[in-house]
């Protein structure tokens, strides 16, 4: 299948974008946006915005859909939290966004490293616009279904804890074999239960049916989840699975209508978003919500 003109984007015309990727090398830090090949990461660096990958860039897990490397990681770096840190400052955002690579080789997960990070993202960024505090979004594992893990983030205080279901449950045996459906949906209920921001997403175009698509927001809904992401998948190489179907945008304007409905009071459905795509406009648009 061709790719419609509607994911088709245009390459950086900003200067930003190398002084970006520069920042990004010269403190030796990971990028989601390049390990996963993203197709908004053009944007974003051009913006002066990236989403920070932390306990290194090789995965113990090998979910179908993704480009990060799967194998035998390293030992987490002591000093990256602070590096993450000072890249943000660097960069003067208001909203930061960390994600991981899973950590099953590691006892907690690598939930005490995402703790120090948010820690140190605190004490670095103080305040941002307007005099605001700046605002911490974590994109999380699963932890192996481990409570203590997930307090030890929870206790960090990040104001939007994220966990990506990524596609309906009956695919999991085929594009997420090692990540369990009902445990991501409980890790999710606790988020809520303790009193943060719960955010989770999925992609479409992997097989699934509008069907499925409406019956995992109806299970987000019932988890309690804030914030709702749906994009299209787009293979990153010819050795992941091929696209299925490419979703027509106004298909997703309908997914937003139906999780809105099911009472997720934000859901971002459009091709090319993904998890931590304009992070900051949907916890705006969250705590607009909240206001009114």
């Amino acid at each position: 299948m061709r790719i419609p003109p509607w994911l088709r984007v245009k390459l950086p015309c900003s200067h930003t974008y190398g002084d970006t990727r520069s920042l990004v090398d010269d403190l030796r830090l990971n990028t989601v946006c390049q390990s996963a090949k993203c197709p908004n990461m053009f944007e974003c660096f051009s913006s002066g915005t990236a989403t920070f990958l932390i306990l290194g860039n090789v995965c113990t897990r090998n979910c179908a859909f993704c480009n990060i490397t799967p194998g035998q990681a390293a030992p987490p770096d002591p000093d990256e939290p602070r590096r993450v840190a000072e890249g943000a400052a660097r960069l003067g955002l208001s909203h930061v966004v960390v994600t991981s690579v899973t950590r099953d080789d590691l006892p907690d997960g690598g939930s005490a490293h995402f703790a120090a990070t948010v820690r140190a993202l605190r004490a670095a960024l103080p305040a941002a616009q307007n005099g605001q505090p700046a605002t911490i979004e974590v994109l999380i594992p699963d932890f192996r279904g481990s409570r203590a893990a997930l307090d030890t983030v929870l206790e960090a205080a990040p104001d939007i804890i994220n966990h990506n279901v990524e596609t309906p449950p009956v695919h999991y045996p085929r594009i997420r074999p090692q990540a369990d459906y009902a445990q991501s949906l409980e890790l999710l209920a606790r988020v809520r239960a303790a009193g943060a921001i719960a955010k989770s997403g999925l992609m479409v175009g992997l097989g699934e049916t509008d069907d499925e698509v409406r019956a995992t927001l109806a299970d987000l809904a019932a988890t309690g989840c804030h914030i709702a992401t749906i994009g299209q998948y787009m293979r990153p190489s010819r050795n992941h699975p091929p696209v299925e179907r490419y979703v027509h945008p106004d298909v997703f304007d309908g997914y937003a209508a139906h999780g809105h409905a099911l009472g997720i009071p934000h859901v971002f459905s459009a091709p090319l978003v993904r998890s931590s795509y304009n992070a900051r406009a949907a916890y705006d648009a969250l705590q607009q919500l909240r206001g009114q």
